[in-house]
């Protein structure tokens, strides 16, 4: 039984920009993103058959834990302060309108939404994995974000499907060896704490790119295996090397909790097989009346009910 978990959100993002904004619904409305998930969805059920479908869902996409062990992640996506607490995310305002669209859709369709207070989509996605590894389920994980690449196990069958060119291409244990010369999901996480990034706020140990990270994380197989080297100035190790590891003690005592995505977060337990017909054919049909759409919806039924 085969899992696929979507990263809606990075999904629907890519949809926006990459599907021209004159899609819009017979108000004017702008639907692009919501037209592009449907078709990225049709497409990755139609080329992968999944048994089982979850749209992963940023219920927080700043999590509080994660700003007190680094207050600069994501800060400079903070657009305010949301008034229940928490952030408000920087978002184009012709995409904010289209969210709620995506998760009416998603329900009237019968695919799960689903999410957990506190934690991001990420770690949803990062507790299903764990979940289907328990049960020996393998799982398909859909994303464009890097930082997911941290799941990927070929002995417990997951993957990600990233975006190219030509769709979506298969990044496993070879995948990621052929990329940056690291042999697991493990170790990508422990690159990616040393390297850092830019776009998430994560600043890494200054003068630490990426192919150094990943020499280390190589040459003493984990994080915890390049700690222990500096602490005994291990020969492997230039001084200069030894003191950035030194002079980033304290980022690096708190960046693991930060970039590894949660296992154990609270995502509640719902029928995730994949819907061969719509969950709310009335719903469906008023959304398609009232948003337009109709081609992508049409596609997307008749996919799941192949």
């Amino acid at each position: 039984m085969t899992l696929m978990v979507l990263d809606t959100s990075y999904l629907y993002f890519r949809a926006f920009f990459g599907v021209p904004d004159t899609v819009r619904g017979p108000d004017g409305t702008p639907v692009n993103a919501v037209h592009g998930l449907l078709e990225t969805i049709t497409r990755l059920v139609t080329e992968h058959r999944p048994d089982r479908l979850v749209a992963a869902w940023d219920d927080d996409w700043r999590p509080a834990f994660r700003v007190a062990a680094i207050p600069s992640y994501k800060a400079h996506r903070v657009a305010g302060e949301a008034p229940g607490g928490g952030w408000v995310e920087e978002v184009p305002a012709a995409l904010t309108v289209q969210v709620p669209l995506v998760a009416d859709v998603l329900a009237a369709v019968g695919i799960p939404r689903l999410g957990a207070l506190g934690f991001e989509a990420d770690d949803v996605m990062g507790t299903l994995v764990a979940r289907a590894t328990v049960a020996a389920e393998p799982v398909d994980v859909v994303s464009g974000d890097r930082d997911l690449f941290q799941l990927v196990d070929d002995e417990a069958r997951v993957r990600v499907l990233f975006p190219g060119k030509e769709g979506f291409g298969v990044v496993d244990q070879a995948e990621l060896t052929r990329r940056y010369g690291i042999a697991t999901g493990a170790q990508y996480a422990d690159m990616a704490v040393l390297r850092g990034d830019p776009s998430d706020g994560l600043p890494g140990v200054p003068g630490i790119g990426e192919k150094t990270a990943a020499a280390l994380v190589v040459r003493y197989g984990s994080l915890a295996g390049v700690l222990a080297a500096r602490d005994r100035a291990d020969p492997g190790l230039t001084a200069t090397q030894v003191r950035r590891l030194t002079e980033a003690a304290d980022y690096l005592a708190v960046a693991p909790a930060v970039v590894r995505v949660a296992r154990e977060a609270p995502v509640p337990v719902v029928d995730d097989r994949l819907p061969t017909e719509p969950a709310d054919p009335d719903a469906l049909a008023s959304f398609v009346g009232r948003w337009g759409a109709a081609g992508a919806v049409t596609r997307l039924v008749a996919a799941l009910s192949a």
